[in-house]
């Protein structure tokens, strides 16, 4: 019997986290299934929300952790318990907010329930890389244009938008909005002769946790499909806050990283 639930989402860090962990109760929301194999999951709806987080106290849970990638789903007003509906207000109100808000008020609803929400790095501390370089060899040029990045989403993660940016000498290309990470790098590509120097600086993709955000859910990820994009949108490599970011795969985005003449450094 286990105490830990995975509130897994799409991609691989549930299944991830799950290898590390051993048993586990595995959760989905509806419509966005894990990639967990051989997995039994529990299936819930936000319209029921109260019922499930009873279903995870009667399977003896009391640590939560939130994995993988969800968009918000479209909700049913029919389908709201009677429970679940006296939460409406606070959810919806925080959803307006932000993503962070809507974050922060689930969280706060599992721990009235007496559940303790953790972190991805707390169950698998070896996917935050601490600060240093693993690959390639970043430029004085790069290391400008990751300060200008850095700058840039911080002040994205202010108002809650994103958590990247794309840089090349000193000039922003594309900043991550809902669309997320992969939509701002293929815009990026679209665009990458906006470079005034064509044999300069080729510039990065730069990611960092928001502001003040609770690190306990929605910490930025990066993996072997992020490098092919940036590769794809002719960057010189990827950069992050060092302790910020998960770096999925790592042996796998290490290699297609040095195979396609990147940099992976965080900062």
């Amino acid at each position: 019997m286990t105490d830990l639930a995975i509130i897994a989402g799409t991609g691989t860090l549930p299944r991830l986290l799950a290898d590390v962990a051993g048993p586990v109760v595995l959760a989905e929301l509806e419509g966005f299934p894990s990639e967990v194999p051989g997995a039994d999951p529990i299936r819930f709806r936000i319209e029921r929300l109260v019922p499930f987080l009873e279903t995870l106290i009667e399977r003896g849970v009391k640590r939560v952790v939130f994995a993988g990638g969800i968009r918000r789903p479209r909700l049913e007003p029919e389908l709201f318990d009677a429970r679940t509906a006296t939460l409406v207000p606070r959810l919806l109100g925080a959803m307006q907010a932000g993503d962070d808000a809507a974050l922060r008020a689930v969280i706060g609803i599992f721990e009235e329930w007496d559940l303790e929400v953790v972190g991805a790095d707390a169950i698998a501390p070896d996917l935050v890389p601490g600060p240093g370089v693993l690959c390639g060899a970043p430029t004085p040029a790069d290391d400008a244009d990751a300060t200008r990045a850095a700058g840039i989403v911080a002040a994205l993660g202010a108002v809650d938008v994103g958590q990247g940016a794309v840089v090349a000498q000193g000039l922003c290309l594309a900043v991550e909005a809902l669309p997320g990470t992969d939509a701002m790098l293929d815009f990026a590509a679209l665009h990458a002769r906006l470079r005034p120097n064509p044999a300069g600086a080729r510039g990065l993709f730069y990611k960092a946790p928001k502001p003040g955000q609770d690190r306990r859910v929605d910490l930025p990820a990066i993996g072997p499909e992020t490098v092919a994009r940036a590769a794809a949108a002719g960057l010189g490599g990827i950069a992050w806050e060092a302790g910020g970011v998960l770096l999925l795969d790592r042996a796998a985005t290490i290699a297609s990283a040095q195979a396609k003449g990147l940099f992976l450094w965080a900062r």
